[in-house]
């Protein structure tokens, strides 16, 4: 356990204060948060016994004005490196490790209706090309595929870009980020050209959701929602539409600031605060039965 003896409230939540102030994608919110957190600082709201206490308390204070879920104090067990990212990417090379590099399952079930699990998160594309592009092009000759978001948690918006190109047939507007760096906004398409086999722009396309798919993941299921690609069956989802950057404030704290935020082309808004909404509500733990049912009847239609 991390005492205060090696960590000293303050400098973490100055540090934390004058980050939201320089990135945080709504300035006037980020000014309203850096004074509530020196407030409670010196209230002696902060004098816990841990890191992972302080943790726990910044983040619910970050997330109490407008319940961004991306801005946290992020509490890490093992010691991380100072450099800017790399506590995230130490944390999550794990995971991409032990899920098969994000698809952990590919199935054929009954009727030729392939499911492609997308888990823990979409990984970074120069991780995650190859192992997505092997699962997508064994499913590309199904006749129906439900993809399943229902366990991931988010992840690289590149990695959304490149899964929604197996899945469509042209070239196709998918996103727009607004980053508040330069005031500016990034559109992201799919790509015109993919490895391996498309399932294409046409068959059958279900994609489940969870009261835990967040952010990324949220984002691949808005968007093929909104451009009338698949249907997404299950429950809400959690309803994170800023992409975020950590910054490591202290060797097991890391503060993750939203820099952007999401304006999709067709509903020009995102899924920030609401979740993507399912079109075919269902417990999430029935949403693979129901979306096979759904597809194997429109299959005999």
């Amino acid at each position: 356990m991390t005492t205060l003896t090696t960590l000293q409230p303050a400098p973490v939540i100055n540090e934390t204060a004058r980050l939201l102030t320089g990135h945080y994608v709504f300035p006037e919110i980020a000014e309203q948060l850096a004074d509530l957190l020196k407030r409670r600082l010196a209230e002696g709201a902060y004098d816990v016994d841990s890191a992972e206490e302080l943790a726990r308390l910044v983040t619910a204070d970050l997330q109490s004005v407008n319940d961004d879920k991306h801005l946290r104090l992020k509490y890490h067990a093992d010691p991380v490196s100072p450099e800017q990212g790399a506590a995230t990417l130490e944390s999550i090379r794990r995971d991409f490790d032990t899920s098969l590099g994000g698809a952990p399952r590919v199935e054929l079930l009954d009727g030729g209706v392939a499911v492609v699990e997308l888990a823990p998160m979409l990984f970074p594309l120069d991780w995650a090309a190859e192992p997505l592009s092997a699962a997508l092009t064994l499913a590309s000759r199904a006749r129906a595929l439900i993809v399943d978001l229902r366990n991931n948690r988010g992840g690289d918006p590149d990695t959304v870009a490149f899964v929604c190109s197996y899945l469509l047939d042209q070239r196709t507007h998918l996103n727009t980020m607004y980053w508040r760096s330069g005031e500016r906004s990034e559109q992201s398409w799919s790509l015109p050209h993919v490895p391996g086999a498309r399932f294409g722009g046409s068959k059958p396309l279900y994609v489940l959701s969870s009261d835990s798919t967040f952010s990324a993941a949220e984002e691949l299921a808005y968007d093929l929602q909104q451009l009338g690609r698949a249907v997404v069956v299950g429950e809400a989802t959690r309803g994170g539409a800023h992409p975020c950057k950590g910054w490591t404030v202290h060797p097991h704290l890391e503060a993750t600031i939203p820099t952007g935020r999401a304006i999709n082309p067709v509903s020009g808004t995102n899924w920030e605060g609401t979740g993507v909404q399912p079109d075919v509500p269902c417990p999430a733990a029935k949403s693979l039965d129901q979306a096979h049912t759904l597809a194997l009847a429109r299959l005999a239609g």
